[in-house]
């Protein structure tokens, strides 16, 4: 029998069975931690630039033909969802997990078009890799058959990460999340926080 019922409930939701929830636990530090990664204007962002404030991470692509966008719109129409007075305290960042394809210039544009709030990260393959590792996030090269081998696939896991103003991760929303439950999710997070 599986003793670490927070640990089966994590992994149960990256593999898509079950939903994150407000009141969802993770153990601590599961997902996360330090990266420093580029910005489209050439800047280096790394997560201590955003002590203070609650992060929400999508790890995606730009090729990507159909999940990250329905994804990045969910996550989009939950930004607008939520209340003025909690979302400016939450950063939304989209970090890809194609670095060689998705330069910062690229990324950057991308991840704004969704939303002006989305900061948009890549780097070099190793600095992508280590923030593709401190979140376990699954990714693998897909060559589709009779596609160029520029027009590869990256099978990666679909989950949003919301990270607390100290960078430690509170909860995940699993792909195809609603935008409704998403935007509920951080405001009591917020509000939990700010102790209103």
């Amino acid at each position: 029998m599986f003793r670490n019922k927070a640990l089966l409930t994590a992994l149960l939701i990256l593999i898509g069975i079950g939903s994150a929830r407000a009141d969802t636990v993770f153990p601590p530090n599961l997902f996360g931690g330090p990266f420093s990664l580029t910005d489209e204007r050439g800047n280096t962002v790394t997560s201590s630039d955003f002590r203070g404030q609650f992060m929400l991470i999508y790890f995606g692509y730009t090729f990507c033909p159909d999940i990250c966008p329905g994804d990045l719109s969910r996550l989009a129409t939950a930004l607008d969802d939520t209340p003025p007075g909690i979302i400016d305290k939450v950063q939304p960042i989209f970090i890809t997990v194609d670095p060689e394809r998705d330069t910062p210039d690229i990324a950057g544009p991308y991840a704004a078009a969704f939303h002006p709030k989305f900061l948009g990260l890549s780097g070099d393959p190793d600095a992508v890799k280590q923030a593709v590792i401190a979140y376990r996030v699954h990714r693998a090269k897909v060559f589709p058959e009779g596609a160029a081998p520029e027009d590869y696939l990256v099978s990666h896991s679909p989950n949003a990460y919301l990270m607390g103003p100290d960078g430690g991760f509170l909860t995940l929303f699993p792909h195809d999340s609603a935008p409704s439950a998403i935007a509920a999710a951080i405001t009591t997070y917020v509000q939990d926080a700010s102790g209103s």
